[in-house]
């Protein structure tokens, strides 16, 4: 589901993967739209690479995701802007044990941004992500 989802370090947003190229990717941005070349010098990372720090070990943000989604029944969620003490509760009821000492509050306001905006451009959708999961295993006949 994140798949070709980047997040570019020092642009805001997220943007789409369209090509790839020898010296780079054409990108989309989710915010805006516009489309650009990032040359492969650029640090990139792809939302599916990404994990959370936990006390045990480390949570795919796809998980993250998915447990926002759940909690806020597939609605948007806190604003990103909120009291650091509000961002700090509300991120420990979605993954309760995640490491304070090394999820820092940017990094607590970059996932709620993220999310918000994957769901409102309705890139996030676990119900059919799980339909097709179901579709696939056990099927009776």
């Amino acid at each position: 589901m994140l798949k070709g989802i980047l997040a570019i370090s020092g642009q805001p947003g997220l943007f789409k993967v369209l090509s790839e190229g020898k010296n780079g990717v054409i990108v989309e941005s989710l915010l805006t739209g516009k489309k650009q070349t990032v040359f492969a010098s650029a640090k990139m990372s792809t939302l599916e690479d990404i994990a959370i720090y936990t006390t045990s070990e480390d949570f795919p943000l796809n998980e993250v995701f998915k447990k926002i989604y759940n909690l806020e029944n597939g609605g948007a969620t806190i604003q990103a802007n909120a009291k650091p003490e509000e961002l700090k509760t509300y991120f420990e009821k979605v993954l309760p044990d995640f490491d304070k000492e090394r999820v820092y509050v940017s990094d607590i306001k970059k996932v709620i941004t993220w999310y918000n905006l994957l769901q409102a451009k309705e890139l996030l959708n676990f119900e059919k992500e799980a339909q097709t999961e179901e579709g696939t295993s056990g099927e009776e006949g």
